[in-house]
């Protein structure tokens, strides 16, 4: 399981690579929550979300062997990202298994970092038996997007900065795909303090920790189509689970519709760009799925949304 300390140690291990991201507020998102929110900003994080953090501690790690060898991992996009340029700063090569229709913008930054990119049918194909097989047959050191620990103890990074800028909170809201962000955030809120709520949004389509976390043991569901790409899992991880079913106390769902309004105040008060997973804890905070205490922080997970998608969003 992962601990403070490994949180505390992956943040030393990402001190002076990894940015260290702004804290927004915005007193008209306040006023429709009826609560003080602050939103950590993983969209300015480098490669554009909080996946840097995780896919960084982890390939740091690695001996110079597994580094010479390379890296495999398989990602709709933001993981996709984060390891390809890890590994040009850990003088790597780095092999990504991404889905077909992963947004053109992600497909393009992950080969713009170095990475060679294998496509695959997401809807039909198992990407994890797909990784692991390309991983064997390469020689390569599998890192998977959140089932690892030193990936989640580098998300939740996020988190401890967070708690560190504005003290102490009421609630920590985060979105859920894998579950890794979740896992290594309620790690750190709960270590320092037991009494905070953890809560995770998930797209209403792609509901597999709530299904989880009500059935008390992982469910698989069908890959669900959502405009929140990043958090279209037919599960969550088998590590993740066991760490978020004992800290995380609630699991939300929101829908597209919610998304695209989030995103919209989001880009319209505090004029920053958001991808639709990101938006989720928003969108959360505005339908009332929450019921906000006095201070809720937010952990908008990245804005890697090219202008085109993202003004058809918007406009949709």
């Amino acid at each position: 399981m992962v601990t403070l300390d490994d949180v505390r140690d992956a943040a030393k291990r990402l001190d002076g690579v990894a940015h260290r991201t702004p804290v927004l507020t915005s007193t008209t998102l306040n006023n429709l929550v009826g609560a003080e929110v602050f939103l950590k900003c993983e969209n300015f994080q480098r490669m554009g979300a909080f996946k840097f953090r995780g896919a960084y501690n982890a390939i740091s790690r690695l001996g110079a062997e597994q580094l010479g060898r390379g890296v495999a991992a398989y990602s709709s996009g933001n993981h996709a990202q984060a390891v390809a340029l890890a590994c040009r700063l850990l003088g790597a090569t780095a092999v990504i298994l991404m889905p077909e229709d992963a947004p053109a913008a992600k497909l393009a930054a992950t080969r713009g970092y170095g990475a060679e990119v294998v496509t695959y049918d997401r809807y039909s194909q198992d990407r994890v038996a797909l990784g692991e097989q390309l991983a064997a047959e390469r020689g390569l050191t599998l890192i998977p997007p959140y089932d690892h620990p030193h990936v989640m103890a580098g998300q939740g990074t996020a988190a401890l900065e967070l708690l560190d800028e504005v003290g102490a909170l009421d609630a920590l809201v985060t979105p859920v795909g894998g579950g890794g962000l979740i896992a290594g955030c309620a790690t750190v809120a709960k270590g320092l303090d037991p009494n905070i709520r953890v809560i995770g949004v998930e797209p209403d389509t792609a509901d597999d920790t709530r299904r989880s976390f009500a059935a008390g043991e992982r469910v698989t569901t069908p890959v669900s189509r959502t405009i929140a790409d990043g958090l279209a899992v037919p599960a969550p991880g088998e590590l993740t689970f066991e760490v978020n079913r004992r800290l995380v106390d609630e699991v939300v769902l929101v829908t597209d519709e919610e998304i695209r309004a989030a995103m919209r105040l989001v880009f319209e008060r505090l004029k920053i760009v958001i991808e639709p997973s990101a938006a989720v804890g928003v969108a959360a905070l505005l339908t009332g799925r929450i019921s906000a205490p006095p201070r809720v922080g937010v952990v908008i997970s990245g804005g890697n949304v090219d202008l085109a998608r993202f003004t058809e969003l918007l406009t949709a």
